[in-house]
């Protein structure tokens, strides 16, 4: 694929990733593209089709995954998600780097893919402090709550394998965590990018 090196942001979720990347889309909107994952889950309250993700059903993501239009794809409490080769082309058409957020089996997948991305995993403090965050979106049940929790003990231990990420972020406090991620994608990100920071 063509265009400036993409980004990965991964961690599970209540890390902050999402906070993160609607501050840096917004800080540098012209610089950053978000590509927009497929799923087949109900949207949440105040999710819009095509900005959030593209909302789809499992025959219609089965179908592409199998015509080979997925980069990496995984299920998660019995719903599919999936980034498509064409989300990624669209941001970079626009000559915007890509910034895709990926599970860690994501992570594994787009390994073994030439995309050739930077790694980058937002963790939370601990696993406490995820939890209140979790809890304190109000957006789960309990059964979802406690799968969410399982799947971050998980994600946390994969993500101590050697060279995965090219770097960590422990988000303790929102405002470090963004001048962390700025400085390491200020360092790998054409002078595009260096020219809209001030």
């Amino acid at each position: 694929m063509q265009g400036p090196r993409p980004v990965v942001l991964s961690g599970p979720s209540g890390a902050g990733k999402s906070t993160l990347l609607k501050k840096l889309l917004k800080d540098y909107e012209n610089v950053f593209g978000f590509s927009v994952s497929h799923t087949t889950r109900q949207p949440r309250p105040g999710e819009v089709n095509g900005k959030d993700y593209h909302f789809v059903t499992r025959e219609e993501m089965q179908k592409e995954i199998d015509a080979g239009e997925f980069i990496e794809h995984a299920e998660f409490s019995g719903n599919m998600y999936g980034t498509s080769k064409g989300a990624v082309q669209a941001v970079q058409a626009q000559n915007q780097i890509c910034v895709l957020d990926i599970d860690i089996q994501g992570v594994k997948n787009i390994k073994k893919t030439d995309l050739n991305p930077i790694y980058i995993s937002v963790q939370p403090p601990s696993i406490d402090i995820l939890e209140k965050r979790l809890r304190d979106r109000k957006t789960e049940t309990e059964e979802s709550l406690l799968k969410r929790l399982t799947a971050a003990r998980v994600d946390l231990e994969l993500s101590k394998e050697p060279g995965l990420f090219d770097l960590v972020i422990i988000n303790d406090d929102l405002e470090k965590a963004y001048s962390e991620l700025k400085e390491v994608l200020l360092e790998v990100s054409p002078w595009s990018f260096s020219a809209s920071f001030s």
